[in-house]
């Protein structure tokens, strides 16, 4: 059940090689044996980018690479963190002075969220110390979650620490507060996925208040995920936050233009409620309200008739006062159109039509499109993998995760993965030195895998 909080297995660590050797690298790191071990995975979003924070559902899963953390509770009020790899410093802190540096998001920072979230929620004022060993196998700035699920795990690790429970959806919401910490703007599927994942299941994830529905995914057709080796972090660039903000902007618009409150509303998902209407007619209003060419801060300003002063103050975040002008009307089509397509691929994936699997390859390819073109989000080398993954037999190919860089996800024929892994290796990872470096990690095929753990020794 969801609402449950994360199960702790007892686990042989004979059968566990992975946690075997974690084990043996934290005795000879701090010289004593860890009391448990947390999971949290990454995932890998089928459809639905860049809405989650507009309000919109998502179909993500969680997929088998993930973050790992032994964990020792201490009596000194001290938190050790170190990490498997050795290009991660190690780092320690007092718990009781958190402090995150939004200005270099360095590994140890997306732990301390999670930290700080927990202690924040219960108000602790004598936390546990703990030592902590890391190790993670999601490759990093890669869109595939690693720093979200870094946080999850963190938080999950400080709640056992401290003997304190909460259900999956409350871990969820909390952790998805607190990566907020780090100055990225959001929107909750990664960390809700992180932790209401079962395996064999896609979800369909909505939020306010935060669900999860299983959606069973078509047979036939295996997900891959392929790196493009272009690396994204989105705590580190302001793209993704300036889209965060484009879609708050159109939401004022929108809900000015409508005669509603805009000063109360945030979300594009917000103006499709209090109208109450449809997708397709949300889209409609998007022409007629909003114009194509982008808008400057000063007409943003005369069409909610306010100041600049105003503007900089109420709306704008403090990382945006240098951002001059906005494209509203390509930012809040892309939410609605992209909205309407997870619904349309539930629908699909339910309903199970013969000719299901050219469908959801459809809605995946127009996703793309939309990405590239309506959100620009994408760049040169994901729109060069998602053409070679279409090329080779994928039925359909997108970028997944914020992009700007990152993983495509592809739907292919499963009697046809093997041709299609070897076609697009020699395609796009033997072209080039460095890709072919990192070539065993950076494409592979995937399938639904189960939700964060605590693991305990048997």
């Amino acid at each position: 059940m969801a609402g449950d909080s994360p199960s702790a297995l007892p686990v042989q660590l004979v059968e566990q090689p992975r946690l075997q050797k974690l084990k043996e690298m934290f005795i000879s790191k701090f010289g004593s044996a860890p009391k448990f071990y947390a999971r949290a995975p990454g995932r890998v979003n089928l459809i639905g980018e860049h809405i989650d924070y507009c309000g919109y559902a998502v179909l993500p899963m969680a997929i088998e690479q993930d973050i790992l953390i032994a964990v020792e509770p201490v009596q000194t009020q001290v938190v050790q963190l170190a990490n498997t790899n050795s290009s991660y410093l190690d780092f320690s802190t007092s718990v009781n002075n958190i402090q995150i540096n939004k200005t270099k998001p360095q590994w140890h920072n997306y732990f301390l969220c999670g930290l700080k979230g927990i202690q924040e929620h219960f108000g602790l004022n004598n936390p546990t110390g703990m030592n902590c060993l890391l190790d993670g196998t999601i490759p990093p700035s890669s869109g595939l979650s690693s720093s979200s699920a870094l946080v999850c795990c963190a938080g999950l690790v400080t709640l056992r620490a401290n003997g304190k429970t909460l259900s999956k959806v409350e871990l969820a919401e909390i952790c998805t507060k607190s990566e907020r910490y780090i100055g990225t703007e959001g929107g909750g599927m990664d960390q809700s996925i992180s932790f209401l994942a079962e395996e064999g299941t896609a979800k369909l994830i909505e939020f306010s208040p935060l669900r999860a529905t299983d959606v069973r995914l078509p047979s036939g057709a295996t997900f891959v995920i392929a790196n493009s080796c272009v690396e994204m972090n989105k705590a580190a660039t302001s793209h993704y936050n300036i889209r965060v903000m484009e879609c708050r902007l159109a939401t004022k618009l929108l809900s000015k233009s409508k005669g509603l409150e805009w000063k109360k509303m945030l979300r594009l998902h917000d103006v499709q409620t209090k109208l109450g209407v449809s997708l397709e007619e949300m889209l409609t209003i998007v022409e007629e309200v909003l114009h194509p060419e982008p808008y400057s801060t000063e007409e943003i300003c005369k069409c909610l008739g306010i100041s600049l002063e105003e503007l900089r103050s109420q709306i704008l975040s403090q990382n945006m006062q240098d951002v001059s002008i906005f494209k509203l009307h390509q930012r809040a089509k892309h939410v609605y159109s992209e909205a309407a397509r997870v619904l349309e691929f539930r629908r699909i994936c339910s309903e199970a039509p013969a000719n299901a699997l050219q469908l959801l390859g459809e809605l995946m390819k127009q996703s793309h499109i939309s990405c590239r073109e309506m959100y620009e989000c994408s760049c040169p080398e994901l729109d060069r993998l998602v053409d070679i993954c279409l090329q080779f037999g994928a039925i359909g190919s997108r970028l997944t995760g914020a992009g700007w860089g990152g993983c495509t996800v592809s739907m292919v024929p499963t009697d046809k993965l093997d041709t299609f892994l070897k076609n697009v290796k020699k395609a796009y990872y033997q072209t080039d030195g460095q890709r072919l470096a990192v070539e065993s990690n950076s494409l592979f095929a995937t399938k639904p895998g189960r939700g964060a753990l605590v693991f305990v020794e048997a």
